[in-house]
């Protein structure tokens, strides 16, 4: 397997400083810019109303890394399925995915609503929601992922 190297293109600054698995909806928190990009990486961004973020899972300890099958938040009642059939932190490659409500876009700050990332997160990269990007059809999920998001956001 081959090492690739990602370039953090900006942190997040303030939310929370501890991670919590629920009740992440109302937090809101700056995604500042890195020092080696220009002013003008955020021109536009504020026409959008959302944004998705990728962002690395830098805290993970990579003893608790988690490669083949487990349950979802260690609940018995959930079936055990592969790390790549759910959304946890604990995965191979430690990168995280979230859609974002934009609250503000100001010089190099971006001010969002709903990431579930902590304080000094990097962020790997940022891309606006586009309708044409979104599901084309139907969205099919276990009941077991709706029971874990009913207090997420």
């Amino acid at each position: 397997m081959t090492d690739i190297m990602m370039d953090v293109v900006a942190r997040v600054r303030g939310g929370r400083v501890d991670n919590e698995d629920d009740r992440w909806g109302d937090v809101e928190a700056d995604i500042v810019l890195a020092a080696d990009l220009p002013d003008v990486a955020f021109a536009g961004l504020d026409r959008f109303s959302h944004a998705v973020i990728v962002f690395h899972f830098d805290m993970i300890d990579p003893a608790t890394i988690v490669t083949g099958a487990r349950r979802p938040r260690g609940n018995p009642a959930w079936p055990e399925v592969g790390i790549f059939a759910q959304r946890g932190s604990p995965r191979p490659n430690r990168i995280g995915v979230t859609t974002v409500e934009i609250v503000a876009v100001e010089g190099r700050r971006l001010r969002v609503r709903g990431l579930d990332a902590i304080d000094g997160t990097p962020v790997l990269d940022i891309k606006p929601v586009m309708r044409g990007f979104e599901p084309r059809g139907d969205i099919c999920e276990p009941a077991w992922a709706g029971e874990i998001m009913k207090d997420y956001w």
